[in-house]
């Protein structure tokens, strides 16, 4: 069955809205969720729709390794540390709704008009073109020669994530 190139342009856009949504929806769960447990199923969801997104953007090894890293590994520890930390007893602390909600608003009207400006005003490259696959080895060698700066971000933001699961656990069996 052949579709015209008007179909595959609308379902492929319906695909994109789509992991928008999911992404959109798990940061406001992860952001707006009273549980802890359920904020992290937040993010989850949120790590999910990135990575589809990522897949839309004909990178499925950057996906693979999102829902690896991100999905399975941070938010599988994050949870571990919650479970082993959260006590029943826990006292909720007064929040300033007011000020959060005012300051969080403020950002995200900043961050939309800044990210609209540059997709509708920005230069853009074009994109390489087509590639063969690559080997594990090319991969490697692109990851620490070409990708360096993106990999060790993605290894400090680990290390956070774990720094703070340990702070989270450890937090619990003071009290």
């Amino acid at each position: 069955m052949m579709f015209s190139p008007q179909t595959l342009a609308a379902l492929a856009e319906g695909i994109f809205w789509f992991f928008v949504v999911v992404t959109f929806t798990g940061g406001v769960l992860a952001v707006g969720a009273h549980s802890l447990i359920r904020r992290v199923a937040g993010l989850a969801l949120c790590f999910t729709g990135v990575a589809g997104l990522y897949y839309y953007l004909s990178s499925p090894f950057v996906a693979f390794m999102q829902m690896l890293i991100y999905v399975g590994a941070l938010c599988v520890t994050i949870t571990f540390a919650i479970m082993l930390a959260e006590t029943t007893d826990a006292r909720r602390a007064p929040r300033r709704r007011g000020f959060t909600v005012l300051l969080g608003a403020a950002g995200s009207v900043l961050v939309t008009v800044v990210l609209a400006g540059q997709a509708l005003y920005g230069v853009w490259p074009q994109p390489p073109a087509a590639q063969a696959p690559g080997t594990v080895e090319r991969v490697g060698e692109a990851l620490l020669s070409t990708y360096s700066m993106s990999f060790e971000l993605i290894s400090v933001v680990l290390v956070v994530a774990m720094v703070g699961a340990l702070a989270l656990a450890r937090h619990g069996r003071e009290k």
